[in-house]
């Protein structure tokens, strides 16, 4: 759960206490390392299957989906993504409290709220399901996947966006402000990377020529570290909370 630097767990018996910029960067950086370990090793060792297309055109880096679905790649970011993914269903259930919290009087923006926490499950989910049913597996599975998060992705960061220009006009807040303003710049980059990369597919499978399906490779990973950098505008909304886990006291246990 989420405490406030200050909060009282004197009716709770503390485990860990960890402050949540520490705990946010840490989630993201799980992702992140395993993403560029996947990529690095595919290149290295795996170059050939890793950038091969149906079209037998030259490529250069490999797609998202074909570098985490041979050894070890695949087990790599498995681990990272499984790791990461219980403390993002926290976060998404930590944000939804706090809208409720900013606001009970406003009914648009609970039910928009809502919304984002459902959009946020679903990204999360997604993203689960395409990494451990990989493309060489079961590639209508891992297709949904894919498209179940991108598309909750998108409509997450629109609302949020919203959500958090209405915490702006409201609650003044240097904190906040940059949230905002950063939650805009990654939604609006994020946008147009899908949209770009997007067309580079489309032209690889129409035309098949030679170094287009690298473009497409190059922007889906744009894509997703512009996801993970938007996710991290966390660090800014709960910087001054901390991460606990705490157990009842003996005495309390029945």
């Amino acid at each position: 759960m989420l405490q406030g630097p200050y909060s009282s767990l004197n009716r709770d018996r503390l485990l860990i206490r960890l402050p949540f910029k520490s705990f946010a960067v840490g989630t993201v950086l799980l992702p992140v390392t395993g993403f560029i370990a996947c990529i690095f090793i595919s290149l290295l060792y795996h170059y050939e299957d890793a950038t091969y297309t149906h079209c037998k055109v030259s490529n250069y880096l490999p797609s998202i989906s074909s570098a985490i679905s041979r050894v070890p790649e695949r087990y790599i970011w498995r681990g990272c993504i499984g790791l990461h993914s219980a403390p993002r269903y926290l976060v998404a259930f930590a944000y939804f409290s706090f809208y409720r919290s900013r606001f009970a009087n406003r009914l648009p923006e609970l039910l928009l709220s809502g919304l984002a926490l459902l959009c946020s499950l679903a990204e999360n989910t997604g993203l689960v399901m395409l990494t451990y049913v990989s493309s060489t597996e079961t590639y209508s599975v891992h297709k949904y996947g894919f498209i179940t998060f991108i598309g909750s992705s998108l409509v997450h960061m629109l609302i949020t966006c919203w959500l958090w220009y209405v915490i702006k006009r409201h609650y003044v807040s240097p904190e906040e402000v940059t949230s905002y303003r950063w939650k805009l710049r990654l939604f609006l980059f994020n946008i147009s990377c899908c949209v770009i990369a997007a067309y580079f597919f489309r032209r690889h499978n129409k035309y098949c020529e030679a170094g287009i399906y690298s473009l497409f490779a190059a922007f889906e990973y744009l894509v997703v570290f512009s996801n993970m950098a938007f996710h991290m505008t966390a660090f800014w909304d709960f910087g001054s909370k901390e991460v606990t886990v705490a157990t009842p006291p003996e005495d309390k246990r029945y």
